[in-house]
């Protein structure tokens, strides 16, 4: 009898130890069951006319982590090419991500008009979600104030190392081609001025130059044209040693084709990249390089050499939307996961890093000029130029005068 109630107490102990064992044991945060729980994340990005960078980098995300849709992580849609006449569309578009209980993270690249209300409308029904905007074209306060994170080309430095750069290629004159509604956006606004200033400084000629907006009614072929056109006469007036610069993406190709045809300059583009404009430009196929950065800047830098572009042509050894799109992406992913906190600029830049090997990024938190403060949740980044035929001029390397801080 005894021993019967020997055995009978074991056991109550055995069953009461592991399920004491099993409350000890508990799962990881983000998983369940022992199990990793689903985490997607949404990536939004332009189409190819736009924005091919940024696609291309979602399209990297996604051989990655895998398509959302088929069990895997990354899910990605496309704002309308005319995105100013069809923000909602945009809105939804953004906003409808927010529906997938799943997700944990949304990447805005670029951030349109329409981000900062997609933002606060997810805000309202979904505050865990992570939202995450790179190249915002609204209002800065908003896009702050809308994201977890704001992350832009350094187009404050960028606005004096760009100058810097046109004047060591060789430039006399520096051509600034833009339109109204990107004079608009803050940023771009800031740095035009930083370059009229920068061009006083360093003794070049400083002209602003107007083009058609592409989501204008001419659209993005007449605003292509326009270029085309206008190149051959602001050559002949300003001289071969000129430097054009453009804002828009769309109207980079054929500013880049007539640059070479005419024999003036080019720094860099304005999200800078091997791919942006110079594939159509001058007909490069980089269907075999594709994604690596390395044999697509060799494959193109042979052929603008080539064409005769040598030390006249640059930009940045690896696409800067090609890889907000990748480090806007791992970093929401660490953050989520705990392996990086939000708000850390260095963790920010890590993960620029960790898809740019060989090349670093210099970064700052974005001066708030009114305020006279650093804003922690926007981040500015940038690379050093690369010269075709030439190699790194050294621009990261440049201290850039303290006095362009200020400069509104």
């Amino acid at each position: 009898m005894f021993k019967r109630v020997l055995l009978i107490g074991l056991s109550i102990v055995m069953v009461f130890g592991l399920i004491a064992c099993s409350k000890s044991e508990t799962p990881p945060a983000g998983s369940t069951d022992g199990e990793e729980s689903k985490m997607h994340i949404g990536i939004v990005t332009g189409t190819v006319s736009q924005g091919e960078d940024e696609l291309r980098g979602a399209e990297a995300m996604i051989e990655k982590y895998g398509d959302a849709d088929s069990g895997g992580m990354i899910k990605h849609v496309t704002y309308p090419d005319n995105f100013m006449q069809e923000q909602e569309t945009t809105i939804a578009q953004i906003v409808g991500l927010s529906d997938d209980p799943d997700m944990k993270a949304i990447v805005v690249n670029q951030a349109v008009p329409g981000t900062v209300a997609a933002f606060q409308q997810i805000r309202e029904k979904r505050p865990d979600i992570l939202l995450l905007a790179n190249s915002s074209q609204e209002d800065t306060a908003m896009i702050e104030g809308a994201a977890d994170l704001v992350v832009d080309p350094d187009n404050i430095n960028r606005g004096y190392l760009i100058v810097l750069a046109a004047k060591k290629m060789g430039a006399k004159t520096f051509v600034h081609i833009s339109f109204p509604r990107h004079m608009s956006i803050e940023l771009l606004s800031v740095r035009r001025n930083i370059m009229e200033q920068a061009c006083k400084d360093l003794g070049l000629k400083f002209v602003f130059e107007t083009a058609p907006d592409p989501m204008s009614d001419v659209g993005i072929p007449g605003a292509q044209q326009f270029i085309l056109e206008k190149m051959p006469a602001w050559v002949e007036k300003y001289g071969k040693d000129t430097a054009f610069f453009c804002t828009n993406d769309a109207q980079t190709e054929p500013l880049l084709k007539r640059v070479a045809e005419l024999g003036a300059i080019f720094v860099e583009p304005d999200l800078p990249s091997p791919i942006m404009g110079y594939p159509g430009a001058f007909g490069i196929d980089l269907k075999e390089e594709a994604g690596d950065w390395p044999a697509i800047l060799k494959k193109v830098e042979d052929v603008v050499v080539e064409k005769g572009g040598a030390k006249r042509m640059g930009t940045w050894a690896y696409s800067y939307g090609y890889t907000a799109t990748e480090a806007l992406v791992e970093y929401g992913k660490n953050v989520v996961e705990g392996t990086m906190e939000k708000g850390s600029l260095e963790d920010v830049l890590d993960a620029f890093r960790e898809y740019t090997p060989g090349a670093d990024w210099n970064g700052s938190l974005y001066y708030d000029r009114v305020n006279k403060e650093d804003i922690k949740n926007h981040v500015l980044v940038y690379q050093d130029t690369y010269v075709f035929g030439q190699g790194y001029l050294g621009n990261s390397k440049e201290v850039v005068p303290e006095k362009y801080k200020d400069i509104k």
